[in-house]
């Protein structure tokens, strides 16, 4: 199965069999591709200047996960793993300019990492929950 990444924005993931690369000639065996749809959005707000904690740095490397990928979704609104009333806080404070989190769960066993946009806007911390 080949990989094909559009962008690294991820949001839909779509699995399509039966597809050829377009720059490749075509063959009557079948060939599976996982294709990655994106769909982009401006980001809500700025991030500032980004911290990684120690704890935060060594799970993003242990699961070989980019951060920018996980700050693109917090930027976008996306709170990760967090309840409705957090997610309804999140959005009123991208337009009252208050203090943003987002929690994500990540690898096995699930790992929460959280991301903290202070309410200035001028730092957004990637951090262990241990860590606060």
């Amino acid at each position: 199965m080949a990989l094909l990444v559009f962008d690294h924005f991820v949001v839909n993931l779509i699995h399509l069999w039966g597809f050829t690369m377009p720059d490749q000639p075509s063959s009557s065996e079948n060939r599976p591709f996982l294709i990655i749809a994106v769909t982009h959005s401006s980001p809500l707000f700025g991030v500032g200047q980004v911290i990684v904690t120690a704890g935060a740095l060594d799970l993003l490397d242990r699961l070989g996960i980019n951060a920018s990928t996980l700050l693109a979704r917090h930027q976008q609104g996306d709170g990760g793993d967090i309840d409705r009333e957090d997610a309804a806080t999140n959005t009123w404070a991208v337009q009252a300019d208050e203090r943003l989190q987002s929690a994500y769960i990540l690898g096995k066993p699930h790992e929460r990492l959280w991301i903290i946009t202070e309410r200035d806007r001028s730092v957004t911390t990637l951090l262990l929950p241990e860590e606060y």
